[in-house]
């Protein structure tokens, strides 16, 4: 990796330590920082640096252009060099920059559309440094959207054995009336054992028909060779996943499966059968967890019948992940890695509250979204598949605690 040396004046230095002056002084520091990455890239293209001999050289600097980044601590100017052949490119902005910028886009177009509070301008001139136009707004869009476009409609060339699906819901205009929408969202394992986000839609509400659209999309991508599938039990999920993905394993969330269970026990009891749950999904295997099953009603049918009957019902559902190797089970027996993709997902969703329209919701989320698959098909494994491709194998998962 290569080594920067930032160079920074003593008077900047001084104002990062001065109540008065400090918030203009972090700007000033970050765009310093970054202008003096942009002249090492520069360097490094080239072969040389400015005024230097070298025949390492492949071409020249042809001076500098000007732009704007909006970031949370104000507005900074960038020196972009020009190269005389052309060929200067840097893409540190990008990745980064695509959540907040649609952040941004969404509640411009709040602004717009008149859908916002007396002080949502005030807020916009904060966050952006600037008004904007319709014109400007448009612009911006025509930059991102293709880019979210793309990767909502990308080839899955790989195969998929863990799949995990959920929604949430979002407040969005529609011809003048604000309507909640389903936002469903599928995150897939691959067969490298690296986490995906396979795809999001939204739709009217959360039916048999909505979900089967939304997988016959995944499908016609590519998703194929699905061995499980978790999610919670809402009827119209379960109904499509056994439509469209038949002969693969569906196992119900167990954090799900708890609450209900525990919803239907008197108060006083609930300690005691939360922890005979947690004895049944930590089962060695279906028949220990069987036996647990049947002392947990025998103790439990007298003082909750109601809960005792959900619990009995829908044990098989609970336990679907015992075929596999231990290993695996924790991190697929429930939706708990895609709820937290969702909590990321409503802390953008608490500051928009209402989206002006659909295409908005759809940049703002999709953004967010392709940075979070960037960072975990870059990051470590989400699993070992070795124990799964071969279950012969008698090897140990040294990425059983990464998350």
């Amino acid at each position: 990796m290569t080594q920067i040396n930032i160079t920074l004046e003593t008077e900047l230095l001084h104002e990062l330590f001065t109540k008065d002056g400090k918030n203009d002084a972090f700007s000033k520091l970050l765009e310093t920082i970054l202008n003096q990455v942009l002249m090492e890239q520069s360097k490094e293209q080239l072969g040389a640096a400015p005024y230097e001999r070298t025949e390492d050289r492949t071409a020249y600097r042809n001076g500098f252009r000007e732009r704007e980044l909006t970031t949370r601590i104000g507005t900074i100017t960038l020196r972009i060099p020009r190269h005389r052949n052309g060929e200067f490119s840097t893409t540190m902005f990008e990745r980064y920059q695509r959540s907040e910028q649609a952040l941004v886009l969404a509640m411009i177009e709040m602004v717009i559309n008149g859908v916002s509070t007396r002080k949502i301008e005030a807020v916009t001139q904060e966050l952006c440094g600037s008004s904007f136009s319709k014109s400007t707004v448009s612009k911006l869009c025509q930059s991102l959207d293709p880019i979210v476009e793309a990767f909502r409609n990308r080839k899955l060339s790989k195969s998929y054995p863990f799949v995990i699906a959920d929604a949430i819901y979002l407040k969005i205009r529609e011809e003048g009336r604000v309507r909640s929408n389903a936002l469903m969202i599928a995150i897939g394992v691959n067969e490298e054992g690296y986490r995906e986000v396979l795809g999001f839609e939204i739709a009217d509400s959360e039916s048999e028909i909505g979900w089967g659209n939304f997988f016959a999309k995944l499908k016609e991508r590519g998703l194929e060779e699905v061995d499980l599938i978790t999610s919670d039990n809402h009827k119209g999920l379960v109904q499509a996943i056994r439509k469209h993905f038949q002969g693969a394993v569906w196992q119900r969330c167990q954090t799900h499966f708890s609450r209900n269970v525990l919803d239907k026990a008197p108060k006083k009891y609930q300690p005691e059968l939360k922890d005979s749950l947690n004895r049944i999904y930590n089962a060695k295997d279906e028949k220990d967890a069987r036996e647990l099953l049947a002392k947990t009603i025998q103790e439990f049918e007298g003082v909750a019948p109601k809960a005792s009957r959900i619990l009995e019902d829908g044990f098989d559902d609970v336990i679907a992940v015992m075929y596999l190797p231990e290993k695996y089970r924790r991190k697929l027996r429930t939706s708990n890695g895609l709820e937290r993709l969702n909590e990321e997902i409503r802390r953008r969703d608490r500051v928009i509250r209402i989206y002006p329209n659909e295409a908005s919701a759809i940049r703002l989320i999709g953004a967010l979204l392709m940075e979070v698959d960037e960072r975990w098909t870059s990051g470590r494994k989400y699993m070992d598949m070795q124990a799964y491709l071969d279950p012969s194998s008698d090897k140990t998962d040294p990425d059983q605690a990464a998350a």
